[in-house]
């Protein structure tokens, strides 16, 4: 079992910067993946961003390239989503999600075995 702790959200103005964190325990060795995802109130949950466990491969979703960045500490086994440049389209219940094995997709939710309890980011306009 895999355990995942979503902490970071907060208030922030439009054009402003917040850095939410994953922390991952338990059986992490078997990590291949760490996923951030977001979702609005009455939308789909929406792909973010995502890392391999050994941090050599990034991806993003088109609604955040440029503006976010995902990074892993090694020696914590924590994942951050750095948010940057932030609009209030940007305000969600972020998660982070991990997952043990490689899949075609990294951007679906389904793909995911283990998720946080989420962060509330809101952007003031």
């Amino acid at each position: 079992q895999v355990q995942l702790v979503d902490t970071g959200g907060g208030l922030v103005q439009a054009g402003g910067s917040l850095r939410v964190s994953c922390d991952a325990s338990g059986r992490t060795f078997s990590l291949y993946g760490v996923g951030w995802f977001r979702q609005a109130p009455g939308k789909e949950r929406e792909f973010v961003a995502a890392i391999s466990w050994s941090a050599a491969y990034t991806y993003y979703g088109d609604s955040v390239k440029g503006r976010f960045a995902i990074s892993k500490d090694n020696a914590k086994n924590t994942v951050y989503l750095q948010m940057n440049s932030l609009k209030p389209e940007d305000t969600a219940v972020y998660y982070c999600a991990a997952r043990t094995y490689r899949s075609r997709s990294y951007s679906r939710p389904t793909e995911y075995e283990y998720w946080g309890q989420g962060t509330q980011v809101t952007v003031s306009s």
